[in-house]
């Protein structure tokens, strides 16, 4: 396969701005079903907002907002990627060493795409973006 590399330098910063809003996107609904019942999951009818279950759902339903417009990205992927680690090793390694055997693969994935997002950025469309073009 013959790679361009002009095809790659204008579409890499896109396709990055969509893993983030994607991204995002996923994990902002985890946050919702906590907080608002959107949608509706069972097992979050009676949370209580102050509970380890309440700040998590806030750090998904808020940074996931913040990460899908991309403001501030870098320390609020920064902030997630920890979330996520604290998660896994508190409600999935005590389950067993391997992420499908325990439910965490998904908190792993998050981990480091949230790490990815810190390390490269929101991508072109992002509020933060449009910011550091600004005068």
């Amino acid at each position: 396969m013959d790679t361009n590399p002009a095809f790659f330098n204008t579409w890499s910063p896109r396709v990055l701005s969509i893993l983030r809003i994607v991204t995002a996107f996923l994990f902002m609904l985890h946050g919702t079903a906590k907080l608002f019942h959107v949608p509706h999951q069972p097992q979050f009818d009676n949370l209580e907002l102050m509970s380890l279950v309440g700040l998590q759902g806030i750090l998904e339903a808020g940074g996931g907002l913040l990460l899908l417009i991309g403001l501030f990205t870098r320390p609020v992927a920064f902030i997630l990627c920890g979330d996520m680690a604290v998660a896994y090793f508190m409600a999935h390694q005590p389950k067993g060493w391997l992420p499908i055997l325990n439910g965490g693969d998904l908190a792993v994935l998050f981990c480091f795409v949230f790490l990815y997002l810190w390390a490269a950025g929101p991508g072109q469309w992002s509020i933060d973006a449009g910011l550091r073009t600004k005068p």
